[in-house]
Protein backbone atom coordinates (compact mmCIF):
# COMPACT_ATOMS: atom_id res chain seq x y z
CA UNK A 1 0.00 0.00 0.00
CA UNK A 2 3.13 2.25 0.32
CA UNK A 3 3.20 3.90 -2.79
CA UNK A 4 -0.30 4.99 -3.09
CA UNK A 5 -0.22 6.61 0.05
CA UNK A 6 2.56 9.00 -0.77
CA UNK A 7 1.36 11.42 -2.78
CA UNK A 8 -0.41 14.74 -1.21
CA UNK A 9 -2.34 16.94 -2.94
CA UNK A 10 -1.98 20.51 -1.73
CA UNK A 11 -4.74 23.49 -2.79
CA UNK A 12 -5.66 26.85 -1.96
CA UNK A 13 -2.11 27.86 -2.82
CA UNK A 14 -0.90 31.64 -3.62
CA UNK A 15 -0.53 32.14 -7.67
CA UNK A 16 3.05 33.03 -7.45
CA UNK A 17 3.99 29.76 -5.66
CA UNK A 18 5.85 27.67 -7.64
CA UNK A 19 7.51 24.10 -8.01
CA UNK A 20 10.86 25.42 -5.93
CA UNK A 21 8.39 26.91 -3.85
CA UNK A 22 6.26 24.44 -2.50
CA UNK A 23 9.39 22.04 -2.51
CA UNK A 24 11.26 24.44 -0.18
CA UNK A 25 7.91 24.13 2.16
CA UNK A 26 7.44 20.49 1.71
CA UNK A 27 10.78 18.70 1.89
CA UNK A 28 11.49 19.58 5.51
CA UNK A 29 8.99 16.88 6.15
CA UNK A 30 11.43 14.17 3.91
CA UNK A 31 12.01 13.30 0.76
CA UNK A 32 10.47 13.93 -2.32
CA UNK A 33 10.20 12.08 -5.28
CA UNK A 34 7.86 14.66 -7.16
CA UNK A 35 6.96 18.14 -6.71
CA UNK A 36 4.14 20.11 -9.13
CA UNK A 37 2.07 23.22 -9.40
CA UNK A 38 -0.62 22.42 -11.31
CA UNK A 39 -0.62 25.01 -14.24
CA UNK A 40 -3.63 26.45 -16.68
CA UNK A 41 -1.40 26.25 -20.16
CA UNK A 42 -3.08 28.52 -21.88
CA UNK A 43 -3.10 31.50 -19.35
CA UNK A 44 0.56 30.16 -18.18
CA UNK A 45 -0.36 30.78 -14.65
CA UNK A 46 -0.88 28.82 -11.60
CA UNK A 47 -4.42 26.73 -10.88
CA UNK A 48 -3.51 27.59 -7.24
CA UNK A 49 -3.00 23.76 -6.51
CA UNK A 50 -0.48 21.11 -6.88
CA UNK A 51 1.45 17.69 -5.66
CA UNK A 52 3.95 16.34 -3.51
CA UNK A 53 4.66 12.81 -3.82
CA UNK A 54 7.33 11.69 -0.59
CA UNK A 55 9.71 8.36 -0.84
CA UNK A 56 7.99 6.88 1.99
CA UNK A 57 4.05 6.82 3.69
CA UNK A 58 6.18 7.67 6.91
CA UNK A 59 7.14 11.28 5.62
CA UNK A 60 4.04 11.54 3.96
CA UNK A 61 2.45 10.76 7.34
CA UNK A 62 4.61 13.64 9.18
CA UNK A 63 3.92 16.17 6.82
CA UNK A 64 0.08 15.29 6.92
CA UNK A 65 1.20 15.21 11.31
CA UNK A 66 2.44 19.30 10.81
CA UNK A 67 -1.18 20.49 9.38
CA UNK A 68 -2.08 23.32 9.30
CA UNK A 69 0.20 24.43 6.97
CA UNK A 70 1.22 27.82 5.48
CA UNK A 71 3.09 28.12 1.60
CA UNK A 72 4.27 31.65 0.72
CA UNK A 73 1.54 33.23 3.03
CA UNK A 74 -1.43 31.10 2.04
CA UNK A 75 -3.24 28.64 4.89
CA UNK A 76 -3.12 25.71 2.40
CA UNK A 77 -5.45 22.57 2.50
CA UNK A 78 -2.96 19.00 2.20
CA UNK A 79 -4.66 15.64 1.71
CA UNK A 80 -3.67 12.63 0.30
CA UNK A 81 -4.06 12.51 -3.40
CA UNK A 82 -6.87 10.68 -5.33
CA UNK A 83 -6.80 8.61 -8.48
CA UNK A 84 -7.34 11.11 -11.24
CA UNK A 85 -10.83 9.54 -12.34
CA UNK A 86 -11.97 10.68 -8.65
CA UNK A 87 -10.34 13.73 -8.53
CA UNK A 88 -13.83 15.72 -9.37
CA UNK A 89 -16.04 13.23 -7.74
CA UNK A 90 -18.00 15.37 -4.39
CA UNK A 91 -17.62 12.67 -2.18
CA UNK A 92 -13.61 12.73 -2.92
CA UNK A 93 -13.81 16.18 -1.55
CA UNK A 94 -15.75 15.18 1.52
CA UNK A 95 -13.95 14.77 5.45
CA UNK A 96 -15.13 12.26 6.99
CA UNK A 97 -13.89 10.55 9.79
CA UNK A 98 -16.15 6.89 9.74
CA UNK A 99 -16.57 4.28 7.20
CA UNK A 100 -18.94 1.93 6.69
CA UNK A 101 -18.12 -2.32 6.25
CA UNK A 102 -20.12 -4.65 4.67
CA UNK A 103 -20.07 -8.44 3.87
CA UNK A 104 -19.18 -9.35 6.84
CA UNK A 105 -19.01 -13.03 8.55
CA UNK A 106 -20.42 -13.95 11.39
CA UNK A 107 -17.65 -14.72 13.16
CA UNK A 108 -15.94 -11.19 12.34
CA UNK A 109 -15.69 -9.33 16.16
CA UNK A 110 -15.05 -5.62 16.51
CA UNK A 111 -11.74 -6.16 17.75
CA UNK A 112 -11.00 -8.02 14.60
CA UNK A 113 -12.00 -4.70 12.89
CA UNK A 114 -10.31 -2.08 15.23
CA UNK A 115 -6.84 -4.51 14.85
CA UNK A 116 -6.72 -4.42 11.01
CA UNK A 117 -7.79 -0.50 10.10
CA UNK A 118 -5.59 0.69 13.62
CA UNK A 119 -2.62 0.14 10.45
CA UNK A 120 -3.82 3.07 9.12
CA UNK A 121 -4.30 5.37 11.95
CA UNK A 122 -6.12 5.36 15.61
CA UNK A 123 -9.42 4.02 15.72
CA UNK A 124 -11.57 5.74 17.87
CA UNK A 125 -14.09 2.52 18.20
CA UNK A 126 -15.59 -0.16 15.88
CA UNK A 127 -18.90 -1.27 15.80
CA UNK A 128 -20.71 -4.45 14.19
CA UNK A 129 -24.15 -4.31 13.62
CA UNK A 130 -26.56 -7.08 15.33
CA UNK A 131 -30.34 -7.22 15.32
CA UNK A 132 -32.37 -5.99 18.62
CA UNK A 133 -34.21 -8.77 18.53
CA UNK A 134 -32.12 -11.76 17.93
CA UNK A 135 -28.72 -10.62 18.44
CA UNK A 136 -28.19 -11.69 15.14
CA UNK A 137 -25.56 -10.29 13.09
CA UNK A 138 -26.22 -8.54 10.06
CA UNK A 139 -23.15 -8.79 8.58
CA UNK A 140 -22.18 -4.85 8.34
CA UNK A 141 -20.27 -2.26 10.59
CA UNK A 142 -18.50 0.56 10.73
CA UNK A 143 -15.09 2.09 12.16
CA UNK A 144 -14.47 5.83 13.31
CA UNK A 145 -11.11 7.12 13.09
CA UNK A 146 -10.01 10.30 15.43
CA UNK A 147 -9.00 12.16 11.93
CA UNK A 148 -10.17 12.02 8.56
CA UNK A 149 -6.58 11.10 6.82
CA UNK A 150 -6.83 7.97 8.73
CA UNK A 151 -10.04 7.28 6.78
CA UNK A 152 -8.80 8.95 3.60
CA UNK A 153 -5.57 6.75 3.93
CA UNK A 154 -8.21 3.54 3.72
CA UNK A 155 -9.68 4.96 0.77
CA UNK A 156 -7.03 5.74 -1.40
CA UNK A 157 -5.31 2.02 -0.93
CA UNK A 158 -5.93 0.12 -3.96
CA UNK A 159 -5.50 -3.41 -2.58
CA UNK A 160 -5.98 -4.31 0.54
CA UNK A 161 -4.16 -7.29 2.11
CA UNK A 162 -6.79 -8.08 4.70
CA UNK A 163 -5.46 -9.28 8.28
CA UNK A 164 -5.30 -12.96 9.04
CA UNK A 165 -9.11 -13.18 10.71
CA UNK A 166 -10.45 -11.35 7.62
CA UNK A 167 -8.99 -12.76 5.13
CA UNK A 168 -9.58 -16.54 5.24
CA UNK A 169 -13.26 -15.37 4.27
CA UNK A 170 -12.25 -14.61 0.94
CA UNK A 171 -10.40 -17.99 -0.06
CA UNK A 172 -12.10 -21.18 -1.43
CA UNK A 173 -14.27 -21.61 -4.18
CA UNK A 174 -16.68 -18.69 -2.98
CA UNK A 175 -15.29 -15.62 -2.54
CA UNK A 176 -17.07 -13.33 0.42
CA UNK A 177 -16.15 -9.52 -1.04
CA UNK A 178 -15.23 -7.48 2.09
CA UNK A 179 -17.08 -3.92 1.32
CA UNK A 180 -16.15 -0.62 2.60
CA UNK A 181 -17.67 2.56 2.50
CA UNK A 182 -16.78 6.04 2.06
CA UNK A 183 -18.47 7.61 0.11
CA UNK A 184 -22.52 7.94 -0.52
CA UNK A 185 -23.30 7.25 -4.08
CA UNK A 186 -20.37 6.44 -6.51
CA UNK A 187 -18.96 2.66 -6.22
CA UNK A 188 -15.42 2.56 -6.47
CA UNK A 189 -13.57 -1.45 -6.59
CA UNK A 190 -10.32 -2.00 -5.21
CA UNK A 191 -9.36 -5.34 -4.93
CA UNK A 192 -11.87 -7.21 -2.73
CA UNK A 193 -12.66 -4.09 -1.13
CA UNK A 194 -15.75 -1.87 -2.39
CA UNK A 195 -15.01 1.56 -0.80
CA UNK A 196 -17.31 4.36 -0.52
CA UNK A 197 -17.23 7.85 1.43
CA UNK A 198 -19.78 7.86 4.37
CA UNK A 199 -21.57 11.04 4.34
CA UNK A 200 -25.24 10.57 5.29
CA UNK A 201 -25.80 7.89 7.35
CA UNK A 202 -29.67 7.76 5.89
CA UNK A 203 -27.97 7.82 2.51
CA UNK A 204 -25.92 4.51 3.86
CA UNK A 205 -28.73 2.30 5.21
CA UNK A 206 -30.82 2.57 2.02
CA UNK A 207 -27.89 1.47 -0.16
CA UNK A 208 -27.19 -1.71 2.56
CA UNK A 209 -30.93 -2.76 1.98
CA UNK A 210 -30.39 -3.09 -1.61
CA UNK A 211 -26.78 -4.70 -1.50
Amino acid sequence: MSDQLCKLFVGGLNVDTDDDGLRKHFEQYGALTDCVVVVNKQLQRSRCFGFVTYSTPEEADAAMAARPHTVDGNSVEVKRAVAREDANKPEALAKVKKIFIGGLKDDIEEQHLTDYFSQYGQVEKSEVISEKETGKKRGFGFVYFTDHDSADKAVVVKFHTKCAKLKRHSEGKKKNKLMLTKAHDVRVQKGNLTIFRLIEVSELLSKVLRF
